[in-house]
């Protein structure tokens, strides 16, 4: 590879150099209109401090908005050939500019280069999928809101345990997933800080205007200390994934329940054809495929997880290792998109079985209320308890109209007979608000 940005001079050795640009030039395909972003921004940060003369600043921003709407249009990629797409734009810049192309590097490293890439990637990311939990937390509410009444099992152990009703259940999700939308909203206020002006961890000897660049592209405030703004590679990653984590665990949840729900011995839940497999040898089989895999997946944002922590165990300044957490990064990302909106899909397309549901409400799971009954005539709750404990059966007679009762009565905020969805309807808008908010300051 002739065109590297650290060339000067000497051969290689070509597998050193395969090894150690790995698969970056694939990776980099999605922080390439990122760094023109940040290029751009530059750029004219240089000609504020008279480092470039405004004339040269104006040519190269207006070069990279050429390349800008190539990128988008399809027609300017990154090969082999590129060790990063840092060195792509580099090289595109010199071959229409010639050497005002170089100029472009001053003040700043790929250390830093990459670092604000992966910020505005991670933000414009986090908030891609906030907006998500967000669908996915309106989708379970919707199913709330319809099956407010209808009656199945809560269960502990997965044993039966007490009556509750698919909207209380729903609104459980309904209610995870505004929280991982905020907690994802946390993490996107995490990756918020403008890296550019750090170069290689220890800033350089201009006078660069970084908090003029950070607010060009939208960033709410400078990773002021250069040292803490090149080690919080990777860390400040954990973050973002561990708040992506909390979104697809909740799926992962949910995607248990139905995986039970569907099966035969259930039977509480269908998923319509257009979301089943077959199998290639049994002609009776209908599969929930797409349950299993949004259940399966959540393992891969984990293990990239586990990857950026142990890449982060290093001593402050730059160490190569940190190239590599880019790829757990964009495969967690990319993962969870995969999972949220398969969430989304099959809430909107359960069939639920209600009278097989209301029927595995059985009456040893009124035991519970009983004891609760007896407790408010006037005798002790553990008196009570023991009293039921010794009459109740393992009855697997359906309960009826005793089960719809018995969820009518759970009336304090949040159970079956007071959902609240009114308020979490208010939770869900504040959190849109606050998505938007975070879009218009990107």
């Amino acid at each position: 590879m002739a065109n590297r940005l650290w060339d000067k001079g000497g051969a290689a050795d070509a597998a050193m150099l395969r090894f150690t640009a790995r698969d970056d030039y694939v990776l980099d395909e999605n922080l390439l209109v990122y760094d023109v972003a940040a290029s751009a921004a530059h750029a004219r940060g240089l000609a504020r401090i008279g480092a470039l003369e405004a004339g040269e600043a104006d040519a190269i921003v207006a070069a990279l908005a050429t390349l800008r709407a190539e990128i988008e249009a399809g027609h300017f990629g990154l090969s082999s050939d590129h060790e990063d797409g840092h060195t792509a734009i580099e090289l595109w810049l010199t071959d229409r500019l010639g050497d005002l192309g170089k100029k472009v590097h001053l003040g700043r490293s790929r250390n830093d280069q990459v670092l604000v890439a992966m910020r505005l990637y991670e933000r414009a990311e986090l908030a891609d999928l906030a907006e998500l939990a967000a669908a996915a937390a309106k989708s379970c509410l919707d199913l709330a809101t319809r099956e407010a009444s209808t009656v199945m099992p809560g269960y502990t152990h997965l044993q039966r345990a007490v009556p509750q009703t698919v909207g209380h259940w729903a609104a459980g999700f309904a209610e995870g997933f505004i929280e991982s939308g905020r907690i994802l909203l946390g993490a996107r206020d995490a990756c918020d800080a403008s890296p550019l002006g750090a170069a290689a961890g220890y800033g350089v000897n201009l006078p660069l205007d970084r908090e003029g660049v950070a607010h060009e592209l939208g960033f709410g405030r400078v990773a002021l200390n250069p040292l803490w703004s090149q080690t919080s590679r990777g860390m400040t990653e954990v973050v973002a994934l561990s708040a992506v984590w909390h979104a697809v665990a909740l799926a992962r949840r949910l995607a248990w329940d139905l995986s039970l729900f569907t099966t035969a011995e259930f039977g509480f839940v269908r998923l319509p054809v257009e979301l089943t497999t077959g199998s290639s040898i049994m002609p009776n089989k209908r599969n929930p495929d797409i349950v299993e895999l949004t259940r399966a997946s959540c393992s891969v944002v984990e293990g990239a997880l586990v990857e950026l922590m142990s890449l982060s165990s290093l001593p402050s300044g730059y160490h190569r290792d940190l190239q590599l957490t880019k790829g757990p990064t964009m495969r967690a990302f990319a993962e969870a998109r995969g999972i949220l909106s398969a969430a989304i899909q099959v809430v909107g397309g359960l069939e639920l079985v209600r009278d097989r549901m209301k029927d595995a409400v059985t009456e040893d799971t009124l035991a519970t209320d009983r004891a609760v009954e007896l407790a408010r005539s006037g005798l002790p709750f553990r008196e009570a308890y023991r009293k039921v404990a010794a009459e109740v059966g393992s009855s697997e007679q359906p309960a009826g109209e005793r089960a719809e009762a018995s969820v009518r009565a759970r009336t304090s905020l949040g159970a079956a007979g007071n959902l609240g969805l009114d308020r979490l309807s208010a939770s869900l808008e504040r959190l849109r608000e606050e998505i938007s908010r975070s879009a218009t300051s990107a």
